[in-house]
């Protein structure tokens, strides 16, 4: 017998599926990073209604800099190895956070955001280029199934998905 929770789970990983498939026809027309991750942002931001924040921080010169994203006003620039953007980036691993008022040195953007997950954006060498970051106004909104989605998305990237 299936279980609601496993229903959701299902549907999560075949919405994830097809963002992936629609992403991946679009981005056959150009290989742009910054271009496939504005399209990747809106097309998240839309189409998962829990998302509250959608976007990408880029990694330029050792700094995290702001780029293409959907929702409220985002920071510019984010403080070195502070936060869940910097804590992925460190430990070389996406980040799936339930509370971000409990996660230590959490920069708080916006204050409405409660649960957050970070992927990972690599080139088609394996370097970290920056991070694919979802924010909700939410506690605990987001599941391994949105991490493995958004993993499979920000490859879509660079071309290495």
């Amino acid at each position: 017998m299936t279980t609601a929770k496993e229903t959701r789970h299902e549907r999560l990983v075949a919405r994830y599926g097809r963002i992936a498939a629609q992403l991946d026809e679009l981005y056959a027309k150009l290989t742009d990073p910054i271009s496939r991750m504005g399209s990747a942002a809106a097309l998240l931001h839309h189409k998962m209604p829990h998302f509250f924040w959608t976007g990408f921080y880029r990694l330029v010169d050792g700094d995290l800099i702001v780029g293409p994203y959907q929702g409220p006003l985002a920071c510019m620039l984010l403080e070195r190895h502070t936060g869940v953007c910097w804590a992925a980036i460190d430990r070389g691993e996406s980040i799936l956070v339930a509370d971000v008022h409990a996660f230590p040195g959490h920069i708080a953007c916006d204050g409405r955001s409660n649960s957050e997950v970070v992927v990972l954006v690599r080139d088609g060498d394996g370097e970290i280029r920056g991070v694919l970051d979802v924010d909700a106004d939410k506690p605990a909104a987001f599941t391994p199934a949105d991490v493995e989605g958004l993993e499979q998305i920000a490859a879509l990237i660079y071309g290495t998905g």
